[in-house]
């Protein structure tokens, strides 16, 4: 017989040798691994050039170092738990194993893998390893915050440990912990299935079930799992101030009396456990540690369900209030100063259902400065008057306050950003060379309109036209966004390329036509090598970028150009607001977002209700019960550069710890707020969403007294939304109606001397949800403050009134935005619900529509405006405001002004205020409607001669209803006049004169204007 190794080992029909075909095989496969990978590799390579490029590429690799040492920490110590006891089990493993009736599978195991079980066993460790690894990757937020988290100077009173412990350390070990019981648990029952599968463990009934070195391997095993989980029940004395299954958030009288004591018990309970596991190693059998579980499963259930559920059932719920009282009260102080309501202002508001002619004349500023144009309802007029191009539209609309002749005045302001939907060229070129930018912005006062009840724009127009008689030294050298609202794309197809041979289409500067431009900035990614275009390529899914000739040399790609899009890639763990904000600064345009902390690990601390956020708000869908905004950040549109301030300093509470840790892992990240620029600093906002988390919790714990606090009969609500537009015999009554939305206001607080840009909230008694008549009372309006030297300071005033005996009481009778709403439309001597109905027919489509309910506090009184607003046909027509309705004390007066409806209510008063276009002043008049009618110009434009007539129409019917002697001929005058009228607009539409061979007069109210 011929020895083995003289025979010659078996080629395959290619030549090769075994060993070579698993060379090639190999090889085929990295290859194959590599093509699909590809797209991959690219975005992380362009991943790397963009964060470089915003010069924040060592904060990207801290991340990615952050998470890889997570990965690996995570996955070598699964691998070696895992590979340790595969190698001991392999160990112990019996030489010569006798065969059992059942075990043919567990024979062909062991023909299969014979001597390679090692090598195996293993593989199979590493690859368990690799998905531990990867899954704990994720958790590097909590290990970011458990290494760098510092001291938040507070301790919590069950504990008597740092708040920082549980913010900053509990949920890491409590992973932690959960982690290693979880692979315990895995490892265990792997180890299990390797002795079975070597013939050292054997099912009941064939046998000696287990060797003496297997039962040790197990109960080792087994005690380890009791001991972590002694661990887990430990950290629950911490965790359990987070409990919320009582009255409120916390460890409450339960907690603290029933399910502390049993963790405590359950705590020795599983040590005596892994106790019994060590000790029986020795013995035979595994009756003891049975035993130790049956009474640790008993132990649970008595101790850790059935005692407490007693204790609350029998002794709590009797007198929650008393036991809970000091459980409440920690409750209470926690949620105030986790959502930063601890430091809020808390002033009386002596409340008088009148105001004097003389105190509106006294406030004049804050009455100038009343909002008439509310940007939810006049969006579509910006798109009409303003897109100017096709392939422009205002994303969205935001309140903001510029200086008007040095008079700090609140505008309307909308970017004017692509249209990526409606280009008129939709190829690849088109898309992503020619159609790259949007340009400049519209703005518009938001105190004003012009003679057609449109927004009065102080800034327009494409080339961009800025009114320098009001806006004095306001400049907009640098009118083009690349970077805006509008420009959010999860798969990243809004991306341009700039920089190259073909001309970007822009904007003449002396035209509204489209012109060629080209981009100057140092913004976006170089892309002047082949693997660059490459990368490109493969991360866009395009081929262009590779072939495309337009490419040059200096050509740069510009991608992620969506605002909160950037700021959510430089700052993933920050939660970042729903409404960026265009700023003009230093000649360009930039935006402004607000980013926060959260966390859900503040002891004590009540959940946020985020019922009420724009959906998408980083903070709505999130549970978290402490919250700071601790960020501005701030977007350049033109080169997209990302700065982010930390701002947790600007607000009453102090520095936020949370954020303070994430500066430290990240410190290229941010700038303090002393080198915030003063210029950026005035046109900072107190946060929308905050101000909206913080209201709804302030309707229930602005109540200090646990009593109190506990029966809630002075608990609080938002106040309902009116209705914004007329819906038929429920329009009043709103059962259902929303929240009201906080209002950017510019006005004149109580007891202050000028007026400041802030956001208003109401509230109404407390109604219990599905109530068919809810409270609308206000009871108190809170304000969040945004003037640079009050910036963050929040104050509620409470409505009070002063007794005959001079104390002080809560007012309960003050109208609500709802109850003010129903005065407003029911209202008879006004005829509002009369006048609504036609102007909802008029036109043939036309529609009305309510702006905001604005509330204005002047001296003792609460002045309500609502300004309505009627549209032409279609969902783009432009909203002109045509009625201004104001109310106190449930007195209602209209008017096709402010000035003139304020005149109804205040004949004497000299009002000063923005209306018809008008900048001129006439000091001594005052508001009124007089009784002669003063010639209507000829220059009259069509929609003011309409507005004329629909005003003769309504007086003339009031004098045929009034009777008397001359009502007939004085309603046969006025009708006649507006027929006039309504003939001259007729021309004026069609082209020819609207001018009249007869005196034409009309009644116009007498108003006092001032610019700004």
């Amino acid at each position: 017989m011929r020895n083995p190794q003289d025979i010659p080992r078996r080629r395959s029909r290619w030549g090769v040798s075994g060993r070579g075909r698993t060379i090639l095989i190999t090889v085929a496969v990295v290859l194959v691994v590599l093509v699909f990978s590809l797209r991959g590799i690219a975005r992380l390579f362009t991943d790397y050039l963009w964060f470089n490029s915003l010069g924040v590429a060592a904060a990207w690799e801290r991340q990615w170092g952050y998470e890889g040492i997570m990965a690996l920490l995570f996955s070598l110590a699964f691998f070696g738990l895992l590979a340790t006891n595969m190698l001991i089990a392999n160990r112990i493993a019996p030489a010569v194993v006798p065969r059992r009736t059942g075990d043919e599978l567990i024979e062909r195991y062991r023909e299969l893998v014979g001597s390679r079980q090692r090598t195996i066993w293993l593989a199979i460790s590493f690859g368990f390893a690799l998905i531990a690894g990867i899954g704990a990757s994720s958790q590097w937020r909590n290990w970011v915050l458990f290494r760098f988290g510092g001291s938040f100077g507070t301790t919590d009173l069950l504990n008597h440990t740092d708040l920082s412990f549980y913010v900053f350390k509990l949920p890491f070990l409590t992973y932690l912990v959960s982690w290693v019981f979880a692979a315990l648990i895995i490892v265990t029952l792997l180890v299990a299935m390797a002795h079975y599968l070597t013939g050292s463990l054997h099912l009941p009934g064939a046998g000696s079930s287990a060797s003496p070195k297997v039962k040790t391997h197990l109960s080792v095993l087994l005690a380890l799992i009791a001991l972590v989980k002694a661990i887990d029940y430990f950290l629950d004395r911490y965790r359990i101030t987070l409990s919320d299954r009582g009255v409120v958030s916390g460890a409450l009288y339960t907690d603290v009396k029933a399910v502390l004591p049993a963790n405590m018990l359950l705590v020795l309970i599983a040590v005596l456990c892994a106790g019994m596991f060590v000790v029986n190693i020795r013995r035979r059998g595994w009756g003891l540690p049975f035993i130790g579980l049956g009474l640790w499963v008993l132990m649970a259930l008595v101790a850790g369900t059935l005692y407490p559920a007693a204790v609350q059932k029998l002794k709590v719920d009797a007198k929650e209030s008393a036991l809970e009282e000091r459980y409440i009260r920690r409750n209470i102080n926690a949620t105030r100063a986790a959502f930063g309501l601890d430091h809020v202002e808390e002033q009386n508001y002596d409340y008088h259902d009148t105001l004097t002619d003389d105190e509106i004349t006294a406030n004049s500023s804050t009455v100038s400065n009343v909002r008439l144009l509310d940007p939810e309802v006049i969006s579509p007029t910006f798109t009409t008057l303003q897109s100017k191009l096709g392939f422009y539209q205002f994303q969205d609309l935001d309140v903001d306050r510029y200086d008007f002749n040095g008079q700090e005045t609140e505008v309307i302001i909308g970017a004017r950003e692509l249209n990526q939907n409606a280009l008129p060229l939709n190829t690849w070129e088109g898309q992503h060379l020619s159609y790259t930018h949007g340009y400049g912005v519209a703005m518009a006062p938001a105190n004003a309109v012009n003679a057609g009840g449109e927004p009065d724009f102080a800034i327009s127009d494409v080339p961009v036209r800025i009114d320098e008689t009001q806006l004095k030294g306001l400049k907009l050298t640098q009118p083009q966004i690349y970077f805006g609202e509008g420009l959010d794309t999860a798969d990243e197809a809004g991306y341009a390329i700039v920089g190259t041979s073909l001309k970007e289409v822009g904007v003449e500067s002396d035209s509204s036509k489209a012109a060629e431009t080209q981009y100057s900035g140092d913004g976006g990614v170089a892309i002047n090598s082949f693997v660059r275009k490459a990368a490109f390529a493969l991360r866009f899914g395009d081929l262009e970028p590779l072939t495309s000739d337009y490419l040059q040399s200096k050509s740069r790609v510009l991608y992620i150009r969506g605002i909160k899009e950037r700021v959510e890639q430089v700052a993933p763990f920050l939660k970042w607001d729903h409404d960026p904000y265009p700023v003009l600064l230093n000649g360009g345009i930039s935006y402004v977002i607000d980013g926060y902390t959260t966390s859900s690990s503040y002891p004590y601390s009540q959940q946020a209700d985020v019922s009420d956020l724009d959906p998408t708000s980083g903070l709505a869908n999130l549970k978290f019960n402490y919250v700071r905004n601790s960020v501005k950040a701030v977007v350049n549109a033109y080169t997209g550069a990302v700065t982010m301030y930390l701002t947790d300093d600007m607000y009453a509470g102090g520095k936020d710890p949370i954020i303070r840790a994430y500066a430290a892992a990240f410190p290229e990240l941010f700038t303090s707020s002393d080198k915030m620029p003063a210029q950026l600093r005035a046109h900072l906002r107190y946060p929308e969403d905050l101000f909206k988390v913080q209201t709804a919790m302030w309707g229930r714990y602005h109540l200090k007294d646990p009593g109190a606090f506990y029966k809630q009969e002075d608990g609080w609500d938002v106040a309902q939304n009116p209705p914004d537009a007329i819906k038929g015999s429920d329009a009043t009554t709103a059962s259902n109606a929303h929240p009201i939305s906080p209002n950017y206001l510019q006005m004149r607080l109580p007891s202050e001397t000028s007026d400041e840009f802030l956001l208003f909230r109401p509230f109404v008694p407390h109604s219990k949800v599905g109530d068919t008549n809810p409270k609308k009372q206000l009871n108190a309006f809170m304000v969040g403050r945004s003037d640079p030297d009050q910036y963050g300071n929040l104050v509620v005033y409470t409505m009070t009134e002063t007794a005959p005996d001079g104390s002080v009481q809560r007012n309960r009778n003050v109208d609500g935005p709802l109850t003010a709403h129903e005065n407003m439309v029911s209202n008879t001597s006004t005829r509002l619900s009369e006048r609504l109905t036609q102007l909802n027919s008029t036109g043939g489509g036309s529609g009305v529509k309510f702006g905001n309910m604005v509330l204005v506090p002047i001296e003792q009184g609460m002045l309500y405006v609502r300004p309505i607003y009627v549209s032409g046909e279609g969902s783009g027509s432009a909203q002109q405001l045509r009625i201004v309705v104001v109310s106190i004390g449930g007195q209602v007066a209209i008017g096709d002004t402010l000035a003139e409806a304020l005149g109804k209510l205040f004949p004497t008063a000299k009002i000063a205020t923005r209306e018809g276009g008008s900048s001129a002043t006439t000091p001594d008049s005052t508001v009124s409607t007089p009784d002669g009618d003063p010639t209507t110009p000829e220059d009259a434009t069509a929609s003011e001669l309409i507005a004329q007539a629909v005003q003769l129409f309504d007086e003339a019917d009031a004098e045929l209803r009034s009777g008397g002697t001359t009502s007939l001929s004085d309603y046969q005058s006025k009708t006649a006049q507006a027929q006039e009228l309504v003939r001259r607009a007729q021309a004026a539409l069609s082209g020819g004169s609207a001018t009249s061979g007869s005196t034409t007069t009309s009644t116009p109210a007498s108003t006092t204007t001032t610019p700004g």
